[in-house]
């Protein structure tokens, strides 16, 4: 454990032992009963994360690849709104793009987003709705229930990336009328990178594009999910399938509601030794937005530089995370994600608090003992 770094990312996470090992096995036919039941043990306790009775698939890609295919298999010739408040949304965006009339509704990283915007984009004839429900970018939660809400009303498909917060917050996709949602393995889930998974509704299903991808075509996987063994249409990562039942199961042992409470807790830990610090979050909240609760963005103090600062921290054997393009060296970003606890909270605080006053600022308080009282 000395010499493996510590992962205090918005992904990828530590993976618990369990899930490394399940790895470790010889090769497996992929078109056998045992993937198959491997397969829908994943899909079973995903869907219970994603809180859907939709459809669900794996996708060896990573979340972007279920990015695309959501977009690619349902927006493909239709106009497509698209939130953007960080990079991710901004990704969505650029995706959106390529398959039909993209709309951008742009607010500055970390701001609320322009809701208003949305309904007259809506009025005026959008067809389909992209959100990252979790941006973690700019360390900001979007308010996904109100706009699957708009989205319905104007009888619009809802696309939402919930990457980085299915399987660490609340997500509720059938009861915000989420159509087509999409998560990451390396993200909450505490598997390793290289999978995604995507629900789809029947809504969603009924406006499927004719023109769709190859690799990418959900139809295909729909129809390869409902063979007599389950099974995907194309060859699975299935070293990463099994890492990821693994992850499923124990996220099933702990409880989805206990393991929500848990990361809301480790991020409000973060956010209370950013305030003893005397430190500013990034995001500017309104009662619509909340802070994101699995990475936290704090704008780095004047005259300290990112790539000094976090290379200390990462001496110390403890990996966080810088800005993304214009907000490189004017923030870090602490991941609060997967299976970490208070050991790890602790140790990144500390390290982080340490390379604060080596490089020239002065905390106000001890952040690490804020964070303690509310770990404790």
């Amino acid at each position: 454990m000395e010499k493996e770094p510590l992962l205090m990312l918005p992904g990828p996470v530590p993976m618990p032992e369990r899930v490394r090992m399940a790895m470790v096995r010889q090769a497996i036919n992929h078109r056998g009963a045992e993937f198959g039941s491997i397969y829908a043990d994943c899909v079973r306790v995903l869907k219970e994360i994603f809180r859907t009775k939709n459809e669900l698939f794996v996708i060896s890609g990573s979340g972007t690849a279920g990015m695309e295919a959501a977009v690619a298999n349902f927006g493909r010739g239709r106009e497509i709104a698209c939130l953007v408040n960080g990079k991710f949304g901004e990704r969505m965006y650029k995706i959106a793009q390529r398959y039909g009339t993209a709309h951008e509704i742009a607010s500055e990283w970390g701001t609320p987003l322009d809701i208003a915007s949305l309904e007259d984009r809506l009025t005026a004839g959008a067809e389909m709705v992209t959100l990252v429900h979790n941006e973690t970018s700019a360390g900001i939660l979007n308010p996904a229930e109100i706009v699957g809400k708009l989205a319905r009303k104007h009888d619009a498909l809802f696309v939402m990336d919930g990457i980085t917060s299915i399987g660490g917050d609340e997500v509720r996709a059938d009861a915000w009328g989420a159509d087509v949602v999409v998560t990451g393995s390396q993200k909450c889930l505490a598997a390793p990178a290289g999978l995604s998974a995507v629900s789809v509704s029947e809504r969603a299903w009924e406006r499927i594009s004719p023109e769709r991808p190859y690799y990418l075509d959900l139809a295909s996987y729909r129809k390869s999910a409902g063979a007599k063994v389950m099974e995907t249409p194309y060859t699975p990562a299935v070293p990463l399938f099994l890492a990821l039942r693994e992850a499923c199961l124990i996220i099933e042992e702990e409880g989805l509601a206990p393991r929500i409470a848990r990361h809301r807790r480790n991020s409000e830990a973060v956010r209370m030794a950013a305030k003893a610090w005397g430190l500013d979050l990034l995001p500017e909240l309104d009662r619509d937005h909340a802070y994101s609760n699995t990475v936290t963005a704090v704008k780095l103090p004047s005259g300290i530089q990112d790539s000094e600062f976090r290379g200390t921290i990462k001496k110390l054997g403890i990996e966080i995370a810088g800005g993304q393009d214009h907000l490189k060296g004017r923030i870090f970003r602490i991941g609060t994600m997967g299976a970490t606890g208070a050991p790890e909270i602790l140790a990144t605080l500390a390290a982080v608090q340490h390379a604060l006053r080596i490089h020239g600022y002065s905390p106000r308080e001890d952040g690490v003992s804020a964070a303690c009282g509310v770990l404790g």
